[in-house]
């Protein structure tokens, strides 16, 4: 398996974890058997837990970028050293912005997740060369 598709493999974990972090943080601003209710009403988190269901959400929108970043790479066989670096690079980056972002760590942040994004953007520009 090539280094970017391991990488992407490891960003399914990433978001595994980043699903229930929300949950965990969260635990004592949901209603008693909220989480195994329908979830007809929602629950706003606040704090810690509002801040990593957003960081969740970021990463869901970052995701598509990068799957196909990674796909086009694969299937055009343009894989190189760079695009490996780069995929573990923009791993790196998600993996910082989760603590980054509960923490509240302005501008840093911004600054991780520009570094994943310009990674992004350079793996999807070289599957196009």
């Amino acid at each position: 398996m090539s280094a970017e598709l391991t990488v992407l493999v490891l960003a399914a974990v990433l978001m595994i974890v980043q699903m229930a972090l929300p949950s965990m943080l969260g635990r004592d601003q949901m209603p008693p058997g909220w989480a195994a209710s329908p979830r007809d009403e929602p629950v706003a988190l606040a704090g810690r837990a509002g801040r990593a269901e957003r960081a969740w959400r970021n990463l869901i929108e970052a995701l598509p970028l990068f799957i196909i970043a990674v796909v086009a790479l694969t299937v055009a066989d343009r894989g190189t050293g760079l695009t490996a670096l780069l995929a573990w690079v923009w791993l790196a980056a998600r993996v910082l912005y989760v603590p980054a972002y509960i923490l509240g760590l302005s501008p840093w942040r911004s600054a991780i997740w520009g570094v994943g994004f310009l990674a992004n953007l350079v793996m999807l520009g070289t599957a196009l060369i």
